[in-house]
């Protein structure tokens, strides 16, 4: 009784039974919820009670159950995970009644009348000795619209519109360790050489795994060029768009103007190559690497693989892109993604100096994400939004929570029919619009069946379920495809090989 009398006392006083017991909203289910936070204040101390209740608000209590929210989901489940009970014994002081306690993801749009904090004002602390001093000023974390500087840059030659560039992938940004130096000191010599009378290395061929930094180099480079050259023609594209415009350029029968739109290109860097796909596709690339080449343009080539191990290049291709240098980027070591993740949160701190996180969150993300840099620089964006929501330093575990689903073979992602389309459509160049009609075209037929294929293999989806989603089919169609595609794989290797591709792709 002694200790309940304390709690209550931190929590304001003690107000009349029946008024814990009417159903309420609004400011007196807020004024409630105060008293509640003061005894978890109490009963957990600061830390704990900043780091998972203090952005919570009570919102609603109907007699049985109080109903409360948080920001973020990881909050509701590891306060329904740890601390269920606790919650639960301090609202029954002040919810009379109370059987349950719900926390629920807090709407967009949620108007908070308690304290100024949980609108984003956090108090300002002037140390003066050993104690603090409160001041009374307050400020609002706001996130900066992008400026010009920031917006995505994109290519552009003789009315050739080229993949954006992000102006975030500078030589600056780029982390170099023993796995990335080779392909960095080549790529800055590339940029350094554009124009000399004699080249770095042409061309010059990056391949490596997703994430480790193919994309990032090829958008150092064009930036570098263009800042040491303004009016140099530079041309950035992903094998899926220099596809894509090449198949416009052959339905308006214009393929003449599109060869003819390479040629005043200084530099051209080429994305992804091991998407180039379909036969007059790949003979257009080659036609125009050779044009370059042979005219002493500069070409920056990125892949998945070595040229050795492209299909869809003839030996000729292969030679021609071994001419130069090629070179691998390798997976990354401990220490490297210790610098990198260093290195985001570096970012971080240059855009909001109030940032926070500590040496030891930074150690427990380069040991537990070692697949690619992207997961790294995800994790530490997601590490600055809990901040930004919680404002409270991000503990390890708030950062074993936050990076749970990235972590591999803890979660297995799941494959959604939504993005089987969207895969197949980009691998094919159709349009999903397209693989839903009932046209009947081959160039339409063929991802269609193969699009219900790799649904029925890689979800859980019935046939009927399936042919719903691929434009109100009857499950006999897509059994037809299933079956089709199945026989093709184990006569066709290049088909088979195509399929673990487009597998590979839905499960990154």
């Amino acid at each position: 009784m002694q200790h309940t009398q304390q709690v209550q006392d931190v929590a304001s006083g003690v107000i009349e039974a029946n008024s814990k017991s009417e159903p309420s909203t609004g400011k007196s289910c807020n004024a409630r919820g105060d008293r509640v936070r003061a005894m978890l204040r109490v009963r957990f101390g600061e830390d704990i009670y900043s780091s998972w209740f203090a952005s919570m608000e009570f919102e609603e209590f109907d007699g049985r159950v109080v109903r409360a929210s948080v920001p973020v989901k990881f909050l509701k489940n590891w306060i329904q995970s740890h601390y269920s009970d606790d919650l639960l014994q301090c609202c029954a002081e002040e919810f009379t009644g109370v059987e349950r306690v719900d926390v629920a993801l807090r709407q967009p749009g949620f108007v908070n009348a308690r304290a100024p904090e949980a609108a984003g004002l956090a108090p300002a602390r002037n140390k003066t000795g050993s104690g603090e001093l409160l001041v009374s000023e307050t400020r609002r974390v706001q996130v900066q619209p992008p400026g010009p500087a920031q917006a995505m840059g994109r290519t552009n030659v003789n009315g050739f519109e080229g993949s954006p560039l992000d102006p975030r992938y500078t030589f600056d940004s780029f982390v170099v360790g023993p796995a990335n130096r080779m392909a960095h000191a080549a790529a800055i010599q590339v940029a350094e050489t554009v124009f000399a009378e004699e080249r770095g290395f042409n061309p010059l061929y990056l391949h490596a795994n997703v994430g480790l930094g193919k994309t990032h180099l090829q958008h150092a480079i064009a930036w570098e060029v263009k800042r040491r050259a303004p009016k140099a023609n530079v041309l950035y594209l992903t094998a899926e768009r220099f596809r894509y415009q090449f198949v416009e350029a052959i339905k308006s029968q214009d393929a003449m103007a599109f060869k003819d739109k390479f040629r005043s290109i200084d530099i051209l860097l080429v994305d992804d190559l091991e998407f180039m796909r379909g036969e007059k596709t790949e003979q257009e690339f080659e036609h125009i690497i050779n044009q370059l080449l042979d005219g002493g343009r500069q070409v920056v080539v990125a892949s998945a693989r070595p040229p050795v191990q492209l299909d869809g290049l003839n030996d000729r291709m292969r030679s021609r892109l071994q001419r130069g240098l090629v070179t691998e980027i390798s997976p990354m070591d401990g220490a490297l993604r210790l610098k990198v993740l260093e290195k985001r949160a570096q970012e971080k701190r240059s855009a909001d100096p109030s940032f926070e996180i500590s040496g030891d969150v930074i150690a427990l993300l380069a040991d537990r994400l070692t697949e690619s840099g992207r997961e790294l620089e995800g994790a530490v964006n997601r590490l600055y939004l809990t901040w930004q929501l919680m404002r409270a330093p991000v503990t390890l575990d708030i950062a074993e929570t936050v990076i749970r689903d990235l972590v591999q073979g803890i979660e297995p992602r799941r494959i959604k029919i939504e993005d089987i389309l969207r895969i197949v459509s980009r691998h094919f160049a159709v349009s999903k619009q397209d693989i839903l009609s009932q046209r009947r075209h081959r160039s339409v037929v063929r991802p269609r069946q193969i699009g219900m294929y790799l649904a029925k293999h890689l979800t859980s989806r019935s046939l009927p379920e399936i042919g719903r989603r691929f434009g109100d089919r009857d499950h006999t169609t897509v059994l037809h495809a299933i079956r089709k595609i199945d026989k093709e794989v184990g006569e066709n290797p290049r088909l088979k090989d195509e399929i673990d591709e487009l597998k590979r792709q839905l499960s990154r």
